[in-house]
């Protein structure tokens, strides 16, 4: 059974810094692509960012391009969402979550993950 679980979340001013940590029980870590979504209230789970199996190639969603960077440590089983210049609009609660497959390239919707965190808050006051 693999466990993720996040951390980091708070409360910060516009403009601001956060970084959160994913850390991800289990030996297979490595193996997998990893993603950020978050929710928002009233608003559906979007996806953020996600990183390959390997740390090779990381893909953002628009809203968060140039703000936001994701990398992991395989070697500490922890993946990272840097989160910079933030917005009000990026308050939500974020997730982390794992790939469905082994060695595949990262997805952008939620069915191609099969394990979640249970979040952690994020909120930007202006």
């Amino acid at each position: 059974q693999v466990q993720l679980v996040e951390s980091g979340g708070g409360l910060v001013q516009a403009g601001g810094s956060l970084r959160l940590s994913c850390l991800a029980s289990g030996r297979t870590f490595t193996s997998y692509s990893m993603g950020w979504f978050r929710q928002a209230p009233g608003k559906e789970r979007e996806f953020v960012a996600a990183i390959s199996w390997s740390g090779g190639a990381t893909y953002y969603a628009d809203s968060v391009k140039g703000r936001f960077s994701v990398s992991r440590d395989n070697a500490k089983n922890t993946v990272y969402l840097q989160m910079n210049s933030l917005k009000p609009e990026d308050t939500a609660v974020y997730y982390c979550a794992r790939n469905i497959g082994w060695r595949a390239n990262p997805g952008y919707l939620e069915y191609e993950y099969d394990y979640w965190g249970q979040g952690t808050q994020v909120t930007v006051s202006s």
